[in-house]
């Protein structure tokens, strides 16, 4: 009996686990060699997981929702496929089955550090703390609920939105324990956050948040308390853009295969002006700016459930407008199939979101952390506009939109974001509408 290990498999550079959303299969069950075996979902996108081998399962090691390190042994295949191999289900449950594996394998495969301490922290963990500026005296003392007490990502991130709201942490360390470092201030309990929430009266439906909305929620929440949001506003006379797209769409559609949209020139346009303005391309580390020499260019998309998705085109900087394109196109044709790759929302150095494409005329966005800027685009509107010529101010019915650039105060003032902001505006209206195709 020929026995081929299933691990789960690397998914992105940062992506350190995975969670176990559904078993298509169960234990005595035949699969074929790239047959769908599970889904799993990671912080950023959901995926289908294939078998690498043929034959009949004979283990799963671990159960829907559990969160699984990233090459971690899930599930056993017999590849000489003898099902009289197979124990039956009821003998070998996968409840019985994942508490006996799950510890090992996680200190196996998980890639951690030891820190000298009690405990190990994954780099997920580390990162997180790093970020958010969680030294490793405080990280200690943080409960943990994962196996051996670990720190989860939960755990972490639990404990930074209660850091932030000023509701201290209890630490599991004796009572008579001498005192290593004088305690952090904290709010007299009169001034904590109370809750004043009200149990719902009346003709309502209470419905929960499904996964993807509750990550959402958390990364805007986190992106408010990390960034000192500041937003600059202006507006761009897209005529030329408006009028070139309508002459050459059908000819750009035959000859190259692919639809035009906006989004590309206005990429293109961004592009160029990221390129003057290098600063607005960057990160923060602590008090470390990270300039960014690639140009990565995050589209906010929406899904058919009505959550977004930012994946990301790599190396924008070097590509035409028929290469952005084609990315574009891609991309969002992936984002709503739910075809999107881990990999594809990883690595973006800046965000572009099309508040325009539900009707919005402007948005105040959400910096897409840990970028320190994100550009709004709304919907062209025909307007009467004041155009100044040889023969003086004349009165003209313009294709007008608004941009709006929330950007960190950290790193960008309001010199170098208005800057930037009124660069893409005059880009996009510098657009010469004799282009060729």
């Amino acid at each position: 009996m020929a026995i081929v290990d299933l691990v789960m498999p690397k998914m992105g550079e940062s992506i350190m686990e995975a969670t176990v959303l559904k078993w298509h299969k169960k234990p005595g069950d035949h699969v074929k060699m790239d047959e769908t075996l599970l889904d799993i979902a990671t912080d950023k996108v959901d995926s289908e997981v294939p078998s690498t081998a043929a034959g009949v399962i004979t283990e799963l090691l671990y159960k829907e929702n559990d969160v699984v390190p990233v090459g971690a042994i899930i599930a056993r295949i017999d590849a000489g496929g003898a099902a009289q191999a197979v124990a039956p289900p009821a003998a070998a449950p996968v409840q019985q089955a994942a508490p006996q594996v799950a510890a090992p394998q996680y200190q196996q495969a998980a890639p951690v550090v030891e820190n000298g301490g009690a405990r190990f922290y994954s780099p997920l963990v580390l990162n997180i703390a790093s970020q958010e500026g969680i030294g490793m005296a405080e990280l200690e003392k943080i409960p943990g609920t994962g196996n051996e007490g670990r720190v989860t990502k939960k755990d972490i991130l639990s404990y930074v939105s209660n850091r932030g709201a000023g509701v201290q942490q209890a630490a599991p360390a004796p009572a008579q324990a001498a005192p290593v470092q004088a305690p952090a201030p904290v709010q007299p309990a009169a001034s904590a956050p109370v809750s004043v929430y009200a149990a719902p009266t009346g003709n309502v439906e209470i419905v929960e948040m499904d996964r993807m909305r509750k990550l959402i929620a958390d990364h805007m929440v986190r992106s408010k308390a990390t960034s000192p949001h500041v937003t600059s506003f202006t507006e761009a006379d897209v005529t030329n853009i408006v009028k070139w797209r309508d002459k050459v769409k059908g000819k750009f559609e035959q000859t190259y295969g692919e639809k035009i949209t906006y989004t590309p020139i206005f990429f293109e346009a961004i592009v160029n002006c990221i390129r003057k303005y290098p600063l607005i391309n960057c990160s923060l580390d602590g008090n470390n700016i990270i300039i960014k020499k690639d140009i990565n260019l995050g589209m906010a998309t929406a899904l058919p459930s009505g959550n977004l998705i930012v994946p990301v085109i790599k190396n924008a900087g070097v590509k035409n407008l028929l290469g952005l394109t084609k990315d574009v196109n891609a991309l969002a044709n992936a984002a709503r199939s739910n075809k999107l790759k881990a990999d594809d929302t990883q690595g973006g150095t800046f965000t572009v979101t099309n508040v325009g494409t539900f009707g919005s005329l402007m948005g105040t966005p959400i910096i897409n952390q840990p970028q320190v800027a994100i550009l709004a685009v709304g919907a062209i509107k025909k307007r009467p506009v004041v155009i100044e010529t040889e023969d003086g101010d004349v009165i003209a019915i313009r294709h007008m939109m608004y941009l709006s650039l929330s950007y960190d105060h950290r790193i960008v003032d309001g010199s170098l974001g208005a800057s930037f902001l009124t660069a893409v505006a005059k880009e996009l209206e510098a657009f010469d509408k004799n282009r060729e195709v």
